[in-house]
């Protein structure tokens, strides 16, 4: 079977944030398949087919992007950031996994990416330097029952944590949410990081504490960082450092 299919994360934004491993694979494509933004990220070229769909459409693509592979294409999939963050990697699995038998044949291979968090966190410091987890805010695909219970568990056993997706114009009222669970667990002087649009020009690190967070400090090119109750803010000149120590007390 000469096709093959490999997932790949394109990185938060710059082009100095793809791996070798990924420019490797675009360059010996035949078809890229992902979301419009992402697949306007990898440059046309003769002999490369671009496939760009609708954010919301992820087992459609999948379900495409194996499709062509059967059929002898050497198909990337590209997601921002790391694939098996929140994006493609599951839900080509998941279609795999359900659909033509044939499927399961083919040479797929997850290919990783410098996902937003690690990139924001980089920016900023080293918040997520003990333990800590990650949380897509997005209620489209699970209740915010479900949200909450796990902001409220993170907070419990003192994590920092990670939010994807806190706001967007669809769930404008998500956000401020968050920030009221966070509130009723957490000190005010909780540190807390806005990262927007890491690594491009648009970037922006915003610093500050719980108590001053507002829900439009986010938006959907946002990645949040709330530290633990350990995390730590060296001031300097210039923006400060925040870091979570690796010790724990």
């Amino acid at each position: 079977m000469s096709g093959w299919l490999k997932i790949v994360g394109l990185g938060p934004g710059s082009d100095a944030m793809i791996t070798p491993e990924v420019s490797d694979a675009l360059a010996d494509a035949t078809d890229v398949v992902g979301y419009v933004p992402y697949v306007n990220r990898v440059a046309p070229r003769e002999g490369l087919t671009r496939h760009g769909s609708d954010n919301r459409e992820e087992i459609r693509r999948a379900e495409q992007a194996l499709q062509l592979a059967l059929e002898g294409y050497r198909v990337v999939v590209v997601s921002s950031g790391d694939p098996g963050v929140f994006a493609m990697a599951s839900a080509v699995f998941e279609a795999l996994e359900a659909g033509d038998a044939a499927w399961r044949k083919l040479d797929i291979e997850v290919l990783p990416g410098i996902s937003a968090m690690l990139a924001a966190s980089a920016r900023a410091g080293a918040p997520l330097g003990h333990d800590f987890c990650c949380i897509n805010l997005s209620d489209n695909l699970k209740p915010w029952a479900l949200i909450e219970k796990r902001l409220r568990l993170a907070v419990d056993a003192d994590f920092a944590m990670a939010f994807y997706n806190p706001r967007s114009k669809a769930r404008p009222v998500g956000f401020e949410r968050t920030l009221d669970v966070l509130r009723e667990a957490c000190e005010p002087e909780r540190i807390i990081i806005f990262a927007r649009a890491v690594s491009t020009p648009e970037e922006s690190i915003n610093v500050t504490t719980l108590e001053d967070a507002t829900p439009e400090m986010a938006d959907m090119r946002t990645l949040v960082i709330v530290g633990s109750r350990q995390t730590r803010q060296i001031e300097r000149e210039g923006k400060p450092l925040v870091y979570t120590p690796r010790s724990a007390v």
